[in-house]
């Protein structure tokens, strides 16, 4: 594979999920995996969308207005890394999570390619994951 230089100057990335009970997934991001509430937006009385973040991570939170169906697929085929400073942090975030009712897709390990991970869902099913290189 031939490689080409970056012409874009990124930082870092964001994302943005669209929720379907937006307090629920606030609580999930915030008490489950650890986030800070850095800003929430309302319209009309109403939290309409919440940005969290931990480290250089920000995720924007949006409710669902349901135009497109209350019981379609969300992120089918995407996926959220999460990298923490190292292997105490993935275990701790998914004791968190469990102990929080989240569900881990599969349980905190060493991988073949070094790597400690685990890969989890949130409320509206996302699929997310947090790793971290193995000392070497």
């Amino acid at each position: 594979m031939t490689t080409t230089p970056a012409v874009i100057n990124a930082t870092t990335l964001g994302g943005s999920l669209t929720c379907k009970e937006l307090e629920t997934s606030i609580r999930f991001y915030r008490d489950a995996i650890g986030f800070a509430v850095a800003q929430s937006f309302e319209h009309e009385g109403r939290v309409v969308a919440a940005v969290v973040e931990a480290g250089d991570c920000r995720l924007v939170l949006n409710q669902d207005d349901g135009k497109l169906g209350w019981d379609r697929i969300k992120g089918q085929g995407f996926y959220l890394q999460i990298n923490v400073a190292n292997a105490a942090d993935v275990d701790a975030a998914a004791a968190r999570i469990t102990a929080a009712g989240g569900t881990l897709l599969n349980e905190p390990g060493d991988r073949p390619w070094g790597v400690r991970m685990f890969q989890f869902t949130d409320p509206d099913g996302f699929k997310l994951g947090v790793s971290t290189p193995l000392a070497g």
